[in-house]
Parts: structure tokens; sequence; C-alpha cells
């Protein structure tokens, strides 16, 4: 019997959507607002579904205490409070979209997270605005 469980948690962070091949002009027409030379903030929250049978000792899929303490190590250390274009390693040669993020925090956890595991990952940057990685 599978189950799925969520961990949501929330980081704040700054980027810009700006693409070092373009032109400052080019960049300013596909990405709007968000190229602003000095950067822009958001209040991203990121909800981790882990899905797996249910252990018959626990009676848990995971630990959810063990879930957070993954999360705040390879998410929120990582991204909370920082300048994704210039403070992390993860973003100095890709574009921090909200969609290149879901997928890095995947790839962050899917290494620490036993296989036998499914992932999901859904990141809201705004509360109109979220991805989902992978899909269905």
């Amino acid at each position: 019997m599978k189950v799925s469980v969520f961990r949501k948690e929330h980081f704040n962070s700054a980027h810009r959507l700006y693409n070092k091949d373009w032109d400052e002009e080019t960049n300013a027409r596909v990405f709007g607002k968000c190229s602003n030379p000095n950067y822009h903030g958001h209040n991203y929250d990121i909800i981790v579904k882990v899905t797996g049978e249910i252990d018959s000792r626990t009676g848990y899929v995971i630990d959810m205490k063990e879930l957070s303490t993954l999360i705040k190590e390879e998410i929120l250390q990582a991204f909370d409070h920082k300048n994704l274009n210039l403070d992390t390693e993860e973003f100095k040669d890709l574009i921090p979209t909200a969609e290149n993020i879901a997928v890095v925090s995947y790839n962050k956890l899917r290494k620490r997270l036993d296989e036998k595991f499914d992932l999901k990952i859904k990141l809201y940057e705004t509360e109109r605005n979220f991805v989902e990685y992978p899909v269905s």
C-alpha cells in the first residue's frame, strides 16, 4: 500500500532572469521586470512529496523529521536569504527560473533519498505561479 506524505517549507531568495548570451535589450524583452540588473526577490514555498510503502515497524512512509532535515540541509541552507545568481554554485551558469529551482531541488534531494521512494517537488514562486517536477 503506497501513501504520499508532504513537507512544506519556505525560503526567501533574490534572483535575476538573465541570459548572458543576450544583450540587455533582448533580456528585457524576454524576461521583463524579472531581468532587473539589481535583482528582485521572492518568498518561495516548496512542497516535497514522498511516496512509498508504509513501514510496518513505524507506521511511517518516511520519518518527517528526517525529511525536514534533508530539506533544510539541501535546499534551505543553500538558497534561503541568498542571491541565487551570485551566492550559489547551482545557478552560476543556470538561469534561476522557478522551473530550474524545482529541478535543482529535486536533484539535490534525490541524491540523499532512498531509491525506494518516489519524489516530487512543487515550488511556488508566488501565490499564483508554481511549478511541479517531475510531471506525471
